[in-house]
């Protein structure tokens, strides 16, 4: 489809939704990416949603490849928001946290299963049962505590340890529920001073802030350079009202940190450049792909955004990211970010290397539905693309061997290919039989289509026919030479 095609159909199908627009995007092949109409629906949900100021963005394979700012960041002096405008993101931080947690644990310093008490003694009285595990994934029995969580930010550290010591009362068993807890994550961050020997913020800042660049990001919101702080607003009796700053403090570790569009953006990046994997690569790595393995149990969300009556989620927290299977978007992380004074939201697609992540400064006004929305425009009009999976030469000389069996229509010959259980699962008689009536019913067929690759060993096809589509699939077994161990072919008729 060409571009102004591309364009009238997104833009028709933009028109036939009043209320909420569509978006339209071009293909990723085109250099000039014309991102307008996504622009328009976020400046129109902030519009909506009483926003003074925002900053979205989009990255893709490593790069910012597009970035809007809009609105004010302070009322007053109607200060535009620029992409290095800073917000607090609020629990986006959480991320940053889950992320330190796990780097201490594949540095051997910590396991997820040892009880809180191990690293945090002021718990050992009333923490019995309770893992650094546990709170990470939000299964500690602790109370679901937004907003009590948000106004406990500039907590001095010595207050916290008399919480510490003086416990709190749990809302269920601890491991028996999901619950979201903010107190869970400030503890974390207890746990990461105590195990690093270093000042939580300090470690963050040591490994993940000034090893990406990150210099316009910090926990203390005081620091933030004069006229770059998007201050923090209330929408409430139909008028603004201006948040107080809270300094950083003890629960920073569940909310605190302060970054920009352009900084977070390096972030988003980061955590992109875990996928896809690799046999030899960086430690790192597998550090952040750990951050969606969750514990628990699972648990139902709605689908954020227009969509969200067409599918639910079924989504369990990991370390700072909440890891889901979407209808339309494949699997995906997410988190989003509300505090006084702020609302945020990111979504990642890691196998199309892509995130989007929006901020603004408007309490608790979260962008969740623009950001999804965006990603659903963008994955149909297909500039969201899972990335293709190299095959292997197994796979090569698989797939060669499964186009001799269709063209010879049976398997005979081909026995060193074929794995010990394949003539087990079906004879050469009975493939025979099978791949005849198949031909016979489709008619001639290309099968020079490429294989697409699954996995190292598993790969899927499809072949044009006369008469229809031949849908096929080769899984290897795992023997030292290439054997298949199932092999398909099933026929998708022509209406």
């Amino acid at each position: 489809m060409n571009r102004s095609a591309f364009h009238a159909a997104l833009l028709a199908l933009a028109s036939a939704a009043v209320s909420t627009p569509a978006f339209a995007a071009v293909p990723a092949t085109e250099q000039d990416t014309d991102f307008a109409v996504l622009d328009g629906s976020f400046a129109k949900w902030m519009d909506e949603a009483h926003v003074p100021g925002l900053v979205w963005g989009i990255v893709k394979d490593g790069k910012l490849v597009h970035v809007k700012a809009m609105g004010v960041q302070e009322l007053d002096a109607r200060s535009p928001v620029t992409p290095d405008t800073a917000f607090r993101i609020a629990s986006m931080t959480k991320a940053f946290t889950g992320y330190s947690i796990l780097k201490l644990r594949d540095e051997g310093r910590l396991r997820l299963d040892d009880p809180v008490g191990k690293y945090v003694p002021q718990t050992k009285g009333w923490a019995e049962g309770i893992t650094v595990g546990d709170l990470l994934h939000h299964t500690a029995g602790f109370v679901t505590d937004d907003p009590w969580g948000d106004r406990q930010q500039p907590l001095p550290e010595a207050e916290f340890t008399r919480m510490l010591e003086n416990g709190v009362p749990f809302s269920t068993a601890p491991g028996t529920r999901y619950e979201y807890s903010n107190f869970g994550y400030a503890l974390l961050g207890r746990i990461v001073t105590n195990v690093s020997k270093q000042d939580y913020a300090s470690r963050v800042d040591a490994t993940v802030l000034k090893p990406l660049g990150m210099a316009s990001t910090r926990y203390e919101v005081r620091n933030v350079p004069a006229g770059k702080l998007a201050m923090g607003y209330r929408w409430e009796n139909d008028a603004w009202s201006p948040e107080p700053v809270m300094p950083h403090g003890a629960f920073g570790a569940m909310g605190g940190l302060v970054t920009t569009g352009n900084d977070y953006a390096k972030w988003v990046g980061f955590l992109l450049s875990a996928w896809p994997a690799s046999e030899s690569e960086a430690a790192n790595r597998k550090t952040v792909r750990a951050m969606q393995y969750g514990g628990g149990m699972l648990h139902g969300r709605r689908r954020p955004g227009r969509e969200g009556d067409s599918c639910r989620l079924s989504a369990i927290y990991g370390a700072g990211l909440v890891a889901a299977n979407d209808c339309v978007l494949g699997n995906v992380l997410f988190h989003g970010g509300g505090f006084p004074g702020y609302g945020s939201h990111v979504l990642l697609m890691p196998e199309a290397g892509v995130g989007i992540f929006a901020l603004t400064n408007r309490t608790y006004a979260g962008p969740t539905a623009p950001v999804w929305d965006a990603a659903t425009a963008l994955s149909r009009s297909g500039y969201v693309v899972n990335r293709p999976v190299p095959a292997t030469p197994a796979l090569d000389t698989a797939y060669a061997a499964a186009k001799r069996i269709w063209a010879a229509g049976g398997v005979e010959g081909e026995g060193r290919f074929l794995a010990m259980n394949f003539a087990m699962d079906r004879s050469d008689a009975n493939w025979r039989t099978y791949l005849a009536g198949l031909s016979a019913k489709s008619g001639g067929c290309d099968s020079n289509a490429t294989l697409i690759a699954t996995g190292n060993l598993s790969g899927r096809f499809s072949w044009v026919c006369a008469k229809g589509t031949i849908e096929g699939n080769v899984l290897l077994a795992p023997t030292p030479t290439p054997q298949i161990q199932a092999l398909g072919f099933q026929l998708t008729p022509k209406p």
